[in-house]
């Protein structure tokens, strides 16, 4: 079962890092990463621009609406995703643990099964 695992954290505190600390935290996830590949469980990781790089289309009763800025009001950003190949929930919380202890402060690790649809093919 493929499981994507959504990285959340305050966008203030992590933009305000240093490029040293900066640095640091994606090592220790690098690390992770390669733990993860070595067993073949790793897929596609994708670490998001800072919010103010986003733009959100809404879909209103009559109308489509487009604005600058992240999709949702919320105290913490969506920062980037792992996707990853599980037998379980178990070892899909497990990787999750191993990602919020490189990280070096606050944060959360929503993680969803993925059904995954291919251009042309029938879905279930």
């Amino acid at each position: 079962m493929l499981y994507a695992i959504l990285c959340y954290n305050d966008e203030t505190v992590t933009t305000a890092w240093s490029d040293e600390k900066d640095r640091e935290t994606m090592a220790r996830l690098a690390a992770v990463e390669a733990r993860l590949a070595q067993v073949g469980r790793l897929g596609p990781v994708a670490r998001l621009l800072p919010t103010t790089s986003a733009t959100t289309l809404r879909k209103g009763r009559d109308e489509l609406v487009i604005t600058d800025g992240p999709f949702a009001e919320t105290k913490e950003q969506l920062l980037g995703f792992f996707i990853i190949d599980c037998n379980d929930l178990e070892e899909a919380l497990s990787a999750a643990h191993d990602l919020a202890r490189a990280n070096p402060e606050g944060g959360a690790y929503e993680i969803r099964p993925l059904a995954i649809y291919k251009p042309g093919e029938t879905r279930a």
